[in-house]
């Protein structure tokens, strides 16, 4: 059987499947999409830390799924800017995780993972799939992988 590898951007999901459609991702539908006739060996999603009761709770959906919820603090910094994405914590645990499965499927349509899922697919032999928001998913990072999926349809909520 097929060993898959899971990888999420919670916050690069939630921000395009919001603008694109003004609805959230269905992660139980991505989750049996990406399982289906698969052995999962491992499922991050990557968020910020929890800052009120409703995020919370949606972290605990997503661990009730199944997934191992990694959290990194949300910095503002004194210029008003903030900070908190995960890309390189994410490309680490695909480097770290790649010789263990036959295929790693990353849901972020962000073009910084380009360089990653190619070096995972060259070095390794591993198959690599992206979900995304096909109008904001980078256009290099849906050629560096051997299968793009579009959210759309059931991936969805209503």
């Amino acid at each position: 059987m097929e060993k898959v590898a899971i990888f999420v951007d919670v916050q690069n999901i939630y921000y395009t499947t919001r603008q694109a459609f003004h609805r959230q991702f269905n992660y139980r539908e991505f989750w049996s999409q990406v399982t289906k006739n698969r052995e999962l060996v491992v499922a991050f999603a990557y968020a910020i830390e929890p800052s009120d009761a409703k995020q919370k709770g949606f972290q605990q959906i997503l661990k009730d799924i199944g997934f191992d919820v990694k959290l990194k603090p949300y910095i503002q910094r004194k210029d008003g800017s903030a900070k908190g994405d995960w890309d390189v914590g994410i490309t680490l645990d695909l480097l770290e995780w790649a010789d263990r499965v036959d295929t790693v499927v990353l849901a972020s349509g962000d073009g910084d993972f380009d360089l990653a899922l190619q070096r995972v697919h060259s070095n390794f032999g591993v198959q690599t799939e992206v979900y995304g928001v096909r109008p904001l998913t980078a256009g290099s990072l849906i050629r560096a992988a051997q299968a793009f999926h579009e959210i759309k349809g059931p991936l969805l909520l209503s």
